[in-house]
């Protein structure tokens, strides 16, 4: 056989091959027919590996100065990913100005905080709570080789680490144990947590017309209805107007005021937390805020950037029907609200039907997934703490 053939037969075979394998390693989402899959970047491919090395680091307190704290301390499973608090508690005690969001589905968000439009990347958002300062959360600022001597120590994250991070792991310890690998393996893991097998959704996508009670589907008419236009920001598969994926060439971005503070009758937020002003300072952008999603929104109480408002009802009633709680001070509605915050008269039985139907996008695969929760109860090291 002519040699040529047989090098272009055994180049086309290794070709084969290294695709297959692509295809076999590339990561699985594991995601219902109607939803587009997430975009991963470019320079951070999913992959189980970097999946399972973030969920360790994630509930790993040995992130934090007095290794006291982790992610998971701010992001409860059992909450979707928030903690049940009015704004989020540092290691010191100091508090920060917003409520900790809840990580469901972030994957799909092109904005990643309340008030921050430029933090966009989760790589780079991992830095903030570890190693920010204005408010102390995790305390590891000038702490990073501290943090590195940590995990290095530990013989389970060398092996989590080598396979997330092969390529890294041959060049030593230095580029294995660095902030590119952990911000990385923090971002996988946060990537990998999708809800979509909700009440509603089985109803909405799945044919099951009895998964949500008549209340619920009442409820529903009202959200996607023009009386109350919940729809309008809270819209799409994510319930939400800030979405990312796939089939979209373009990110959206929502952030919108709700009329909720109007302290000098001008519409003035507080000043240590005006929103997207504080970044653009763009007076227009007074008291604007990022769309959450209301995916599991149940679970996420207290509600509003700030935790300020307690509950579900409290939130239609006493906001949201009123145009903006501004209204009930003495100044009258925020005149900075959104056009569409215009309020609307709602009986009790259709805030109950509107809770209702909020209630049937809780995900209790989701808050239960074993995949998602600790996967280990870690004992400290008794490193010494730098001072």
């Amino acid at each position: 056989m002519n040699t040529r053939f047989v090098g272009m037969l055994v180049c086309a075979g290794l070709a084969w091959c290294l695709l297959s394998a692509s295809a076999f390693y590339s990561y699985q989402w594991g995601l219902p027919a109607w939803v587009p899959t997430p975009v991963e970047p470019a320079n951070n491919p999913m992959s189980m590996a970097k999946v399972e090395l973030g969920r360790h680091l994630f509930y790993d307190k040995r992130l934090s100065a007095d290794q006291t704290m982790s992610c998971a301390s701010c992001h409860h499973q059992d909450k979707a990913f928030t903690d049940g608090l009015s704004v989020a508690t540092g290691i010191s005690g100091e508090k920060g100005a917003r409520s900790a969001m809840s990580l469901a589905n972030v994957a799909y968000l092109p904005v990643l905080t309340w008030s921050n439009p430029n933090l966009t990347a989760l790589e780079m958002q991992a830095l903030i709570p570890i190693f920010g300062e204005h408010p102390v959360e995790m305390g590891m600022a000038g702490k990073e080789k501290e943090l590195f001597a940590r995990l290095q120590a530990d013989t389970r994250y060398r092996e989590l680490f080598s396979k997330a991070f092969p390529a890294e792991a041959r060049q030593g310890a230095d580029a294995l144990y660095s902030l590119s690998t952990v911000t990385k393996a923090l971002a996988s893991f946060q990537r990998s947590l999708l809800s979509f097998d909700s009440p509603y959704d089985r109803y909405q996508y799945g044919g099951k017309k009895d998964a949500i009670s008549v209340s619920a589907k009442r409820g529903e008419a009202l959200f996607f209805g023009e009386k109350m236009e919940c729809y309008h920001c809270h819209g799409g598969f994510n319930f939400t107007d800030n979405i990312q994926h796939s089939k979209l060439p373009l990110a959206e971005r929502g952030f919108h005021n709700t009329g909720l503070f109007n302290i000098d009758g001008k519409g003035a937020y507080p000043k240590n937390n005006p929103g997207i002003k504080e970044l653009t300072g763009d007076p227009d952008d007074e008291g604007k805020f990022r769309t959450p999603s209301l995916r599991n929104v149940a679970l996420t109480a207290p509600y509003m950037h700030d935790g300020s408002i307690p509950t579900l009802e409290a939130v239609i009633r006493e906001h949201y029907a009123i145009a903006g709680h501004a209204a009930k001070s003495g100044k009258g509605p925020s005149p900075m609200r959104s056009s569409l915050i215009a309020g609307f008269e709602v009986s009790p039985q259709e805030v109950n039907d509107l809770v209702a139907f909020l209630n049937s996008l809780t995900d209790e695969s989701f808050v239960n997934n074993p995949k998602h929760s600790d996967p280990v109860s870690y004992t400290h090291l008794t490193l010494p703490t730098k001072a």
